[in-house]
C-alpha cells in the first residue's frame, strides 16, 4: 500500500514504523551476542545451542520479571535509556542466585502509540544490561496497543534462561549453622517499592522530576529514581572462585524478611546485624519525608543491600578480599544460627 496510509495504520497500529524499528535496532542487539546465538532478530523465534560438552547434566533456570510502576518515573523524564538496565537487572539477579550462567533474554515491548525514538532507547538499555550479564538479547516483541495504553505510556517485561550444572545447582539446601551472610552493595532504590517512592516524592513533597534535592547531593530527581538496578551476575562468577556459596538472595519486593526465608532450611535463622552497614542517603531520606517505620523499610527496600550470600564462616575473610579487589562493596551482614520452634525465620538485631 505504497504512498497511502492502510485502515490498520488509521486505526493506530503503524506496522512499517515497527518494521523500521527492527532495522534501526539490529546493531544494538548483535552487540550482545555470545557463543551460542544461532539467529539474528527479525525471525518468528531466536535460536540459541547449548553447549551440551561444557556440561554433564545442563539444566535450565529461567526467570520473567518487569520493572513496575517505575516505568511512569522513566515516562514523566522523558528519559528511557536506564529502564532496560532495570529490566534485565531483576530477571538476571532472580536466576543467578540458583548458580546459573545467564545465556540469553527475550523482551517484550507494549506501548499505545509506537515512537521509535523512545523504543530505540529502552531497547538500547535492554542491550546494555545483557552485556553487563553476559547474555544475549536474540528476540523479542513490540506490540503497539491502541486503547489498551495511552499515547506515550508503555510497559516492559523480559525473560531470561540461563544453565548450570545439575551438582552446582545453589538452592540454600546446604545452608548450616554458623555459616556467615554476606550483603553486597545495592545501586539505590532498584526497582522495588516504586508505588510508595512515587506518592512521596510527587503527591506528599509536591516535587517535579527536575527539581534537585540538597540532601541528596543536588542531584534531580529523576536522576536519583532512574538509577539503574545493579547486575551481580559478573561479581557472582568472580566470587564463587574463591569460595563455595551456600546460598544466595535477590532482594526484591519483600525485603529481607520475606526473601530470605526462601532459601533458609527448616531449623536455621539468619540474624542480620543491621549496624554492619549505613543505609545509602535516598533511603534515609524516603524514611524520613514518608514517615516509615524502620521494620517497613527492610521489607519493602533493599536498604542498600540487593544480594546477599550465604558462605562457611572459615572463608569470610577470602571472600572479601576478592570483594575488594574486583571494587565491589561487601559487607559481614549476620550469621545463621539454629532456629527454635515457633521462632521467625529472620531476625533483623537493631530494629
Amino acid at each position: 500500500m505504497s504512498g497511502k496510509e492502510s485502515l490498520y495504520a488509521k486505526a493506530g497500529v503503524d506496522i512499517d514504523k515497527a518494521n523500521r524499528l527492527v532495522d534501526q535496532i539490529k546493531p544494538l542487539v548483535e552487540s550482545t551476542f555470545r557463543r551460542g546465538v544461532l539467529t539474528g532478530i527479525g525471525g518468528f523465534s531466536g535460536l540459541f545451542a547449548l553447549d551440551t560438552d561444557k556440561f554433564k547434566e545442563p539444566v535450565l533456570v529461567s526467570s520473567t520479571d518487569g520493572v513496575g510502576t517505575k516505568v511512569k518515573i522513566a515516562m514523566m523524564a522523558d528519559r528511557h535509556d536506564t529502564i532496560g538496565i532495570d529490566l534485565v537487572a531483576m530477571c538476571v539477579n532472580d536466576i543467578v542466585v540458583s548458580g546459573a550462567d545467564p545465556l540469553f533474554f527475550l523482551d517484550y515491548f507494549a506501548t499505545g502509540k509506537l515512537e521509535p525514538h523512545v523504543a530505540e532507547q529502552v531497547i538500547s538499555g535492554i542491550a546494555e544490561g545483557c552485556r553487563q550479564a553476559g547474555c544475549a538479547l536474540i528476540g523479542g516483541e513490540t506490540a503497539e496497543m491502541p486503547g489498551v495504553y495511552s499515547p506515550g505510556d508503555y510497559d516492559i517485561a523480559g525473560f531470561v534462561v540461563g544453565v548450570v550444572e545439575r551438582s552446582a545447582i545453589i538452592d540454600g539446601s546446604e545452608i548450616g549453622v554458623g555459616n556467615t551472610l554476606i550483603g553486597l552493595a545495592s545501586s539505590g532504590l532498584h526497582s522495588n517499592g516504586f508505588s510508595l517512592v512515587r506518592k512521596i516524592f510527587f503527591e506528599e513533597l509536591k516535587l517535579s522530576i527536575d527539581d534537585r534535592i540538597e540532601e541528596l547531593d543536588g542531584a534531580t530527581v529523576g536522576d536519583i529514581l532512574l538509577t539503574p538496578t545493579r547486575i551481580y551476575a559478573e561479581s557472582i562468577r568472580q566470587l564463587s572462585k574463591v569460595c563455595e556459596i551456600k546460598g544466595m538472595v535477590h532482594i526484591t519486593g519483600g525485603g529481607f524478611q520475606d526473601n530470605i526465608p526462601r532459601v533458609l532450611p527448616n531449623g536455621c535463622q539468619a540474624i542480620i546485624d543491621t549496624s554492619a552497614w549505613e543505609w545509602p542517603p535516598i533511603f534515609k531520606f524516603l524514611q524520613d519525608k514518608g514517615a516509615i517505620s524502620t521494620e517497613e523499610m527492610y521489607r519493602t527496600f533493599n536498604c542498600g543491600i540487593g544480594m546477599i550470600l550465604v558462605i562457611p564462616e572459615e572463608k569470610t575473610q577470602d571472600l572479601l578480599f576478592q570483594a575488594n579487589a574486583i571494587g565491589d562493596r561487601a559487607y559481614v551482614i549476620g550469621t545463621v544460627r539454629e532456629r527454635k520452634d515457633g521462632a521467625e525465620k529472620v531476625v533483623l538485631e537493631g530494629v
